[in-house]
Formats: C-alpha cells, structure tokens, sequence
C-alpha cells in the first residue's frame, strides 16, 4: 500500500477541506442541532451538487466511481467540520449495504442513482432490545412480505425516504425496504447526545416490505456494509481528534496564564502530544483498514476492528485532553469543543464499541489457528495414507 496520498487523493482531500466548512460553518452546525433530523434540504442538495453523495458508487450508478481510501479522507474531513443530517447513514451505511447488493436486482441501480443524484435519502434500521450490532441479535420476523415489531437507534429515519431493515424470514437473515411514509410506520425521536446525528425507534406494525436479499447473499451484503461503514465512521473520527487538537494548540498558544502563554508549561505540552500521537496513530489504523478492505487483504475484517477499536478510545481521550487544555471554557455552550466530544461518545459506542471489536478480533484469532490446525491434521493425515 502507499504510506502517503496520491496526488489525486489530496486534491480530493484539499476539496473537501474547503467545501465543507464553507457550506457548513459551525453557526449552521448549530442551527442544524436544534432542528428536527439536523437537515436542511439546501445544503443537501449543495453536497449531492458536488458529488459527494456518489463517492462509493459506480459511474453507470451516476456516482464517482472512488475507491475505500478516497472514501477515508472524504469522512475525515467531513468528521473535522462535523458535518450534520443524514449524509453519514445514507451514503455510508445504506448506501454501502445498496451497494454490496447485486445491481441486477430491480430497480437496484435506479436506487443508488436516487441517492447520488440527491433525489433519496436511507437509513438501516438493525438494532432491537438486544442492542447487538450484529445479525445474531435480530428477532423481528418477516412475514408474508409484511413486517411487525421495534427497531432502536436508527440513525436520520425522520429524514430517510428509505428504512433498510434487518429481519429475518423462515430463520434466515433478510434484508427488506420499507418506505418510511408507509401506513403502519411510527417514528420517534430518542434520546442522544450528538445531536448533530440524531436517532429514533421505529415501530413497524404489519408494514408491507419488499425484500432485496435473504439468506447468505444478505449476510454477505450486511457484512461489506458494516465494515465499510465501521471504516468511514473511524477515518470521521480521526477528522474530529484533528479538529479538537488545533483548536486546543491555538487556544493554548494565545491563552496567558502568569503573563505567559499556557502552551509554555509542560503538562500543557504533554496533553498536546499525547492528542498528536492518539489523532496520528487513528488515521494510521483507519487508512490502513480502509485500503485493506478496498483490495480484499486476508486481514481486512481485523484491521477494520483494530482502526474501531483504537479511535473509539482514543478520540474520547484527545476531547479530554481537549477540554482540559481549555479549563473551564471547554465546558461552555459557546466552545465548540463540547459538540466534538458529544460525537466522539456517540461514535465510541456505534457500530461497536472497544470492546466489541477486541472480542471480534480475538474470535478471528481463534478461527484462524483452528482453521490451520485443521489443515495440518489433514496433511498429517494424508502423508499417513500414502505411507
């Protein structure tokens, strides 16, 4: 792999870095937070305008045909202008799962055409009671093509034309679309604390469903979209530890404490290093992982937990470092270094927390050695045949 961008690459990353703050400042990131689904058609239609809404999708989808990677430094950037509203679940998440689907099904194009083109907006509604980030949590039943039950957190579904939804059919995993304005659908916000990236329980009552996959194509799909989404939420939380970490150097070069700059005392130095060494070693883990997953790596499930993993503790340490370099400004409404900290612990916990991932890792770890002892005991056994 490369260790550094390629020259097409930072243009993208340098576009990015102007679009998004200019277009969404974070007086608008406010605004947006006290909104119901943080979204304003305007700025969506601004973002889909530039491309970005296609930036995982095909050309002949009417997307721009990237790669992982380039996937990567888009969501730093737009983790480091926080960027509100349904762009993250729609294009990330529902977006990727659309994507992993064959594009032979009906009307699988013209989904992901609406998505690029601005027209549709989706969100995946997985998690239930059991608030498992996997399918061995799902118990809602498909039925007849109809669906009954609850599902939690589902991130942007006041906003989503579209609600993707996990269930299961005669004991597999399926994946049905639902519109969300369909008789038999009850939406409700819940309680979260980023609310630049809102969530609600969605209540399904007899609600008719088409279903796009079942079975082992459907975990197949679920699979690639969990991952690429789990990638692009840790490369956005690099983007947020990289915004905390400049805020924190510049307050600290020009706030004067006995009449010199705080940023001339040690510990304050200390705490500025160690959030250079946590942001720097993120972005590591989370290009590493979205380049393994691109080329299909035997190890890219595992460098996809290994990059979650570490910035799931790393950016809620680099907003602790941050606010105490701030003082007591860091826990003020007016400093903006609170709104990144409310996204580092609502990103900590989604798509698996820490935790999570070091038990997926440690479960690859085992299958991995169980699968090489099994193919040494079937060596050993055929040596012994011919012997």
């Amino acid at each position: 792999m490369q260790f550094g961008l390629t020259e097409t690459q930072q243009m993208l990353k340098s576009a990015a870095r102007s679009f998004f703050p200019s277009e969404c400042p974070m007086a608008e990131v406010r605004r947006l937070m006290e909104t119901d689904g943080a979204y304003d058609e305007g700025l969506w239609q601004k973002i889909a305008g530039q491309g970005w809404t296609g930036i995982l999708f095909d050309e002949e989808c009417g997307g721009m045909g990237l790669g992982l990677v380039e996937m990567a430094v888009a969501a730093e950037e737009m983790g480091r202008a926080l960027l509100p509203g349904p762009y993250f679940s729609t294009v990330f998440v529902a977006g990727a799962l659309l994507n992993a689907l064959p594009h032979s099904l009906p009307n699988g194009r013209d989904r992901l055409k609406a998505i690029c083109e601005g027209r549709a907006r989706a969100t995946l509604a997985l998690i239930e009671e059991s608030a498992c980030w996997e399918t061995s949590g799902v118990a809602m039943a498909l039925r007849n093509g109809r669906l009954s039950g609850t599902k939690l957190l589902v991130p942007d579904a006041a906003t989503a034309d579209l609600l993707l939804c996990v269930a299961r059919s005669g004991g597999e995993v399926a994946v049905a679309q639902v519109c969300n304005s369909a008789r038999g659908i009850t939406i409700r916000r819940m309680p979260s604390i980023d609310r630049t990236r809102q969530l609600y329980s969605v209540e399904f009552d007899d609600v008719p469903a088409e279903v796009l996959a079942r079975g082992d194509q459907a975990q197949a799909a679920l699979d690639r979209a969990m991952d690429t989404a789990t990638v692009a939420l840790a490369a956005e939380m690099v983007g947020g530890m990289q915004r905390i970490m400049e805020l924190s150097v510049e307050y600290a070069k020009t706030r004067k404490q006995f009449g010199k700059p705080i940023g001339q005392f040690q510990s304050v130095q200390h705490q500025c290093a160690d959030m250079l060494l946590l942001t720097e070693s993120s972005r590591s883990a989370a290009y590493y992982a979205a380049w393994a997953l691109n080329e299909g790596a035997a190890d890219a499930r595992t460098a996809v937990s290994v990059a979650k993993a570490y910035a799931s503790d790393a950016y809620r340490e680099v907003g602790n470092r941050g606010i105490q370099v701030h003082g007591g400004m860091g826990f003020t409404w007016e400093n903006d270094i609170h709104l990144y900290y409310r996204r580092a612990k609502a990103s900590e916990i989604a798509f698996g927390d820490a935790a999570f991932h070091r038990d997926r890792i440690a479960r690859a770890v085992i299958d991995g050695r169980a699968a090489q002892v099994a193919a040494l005991g079937t060596s050993a056994l055929g040596t012994s045949r011919n012997m």
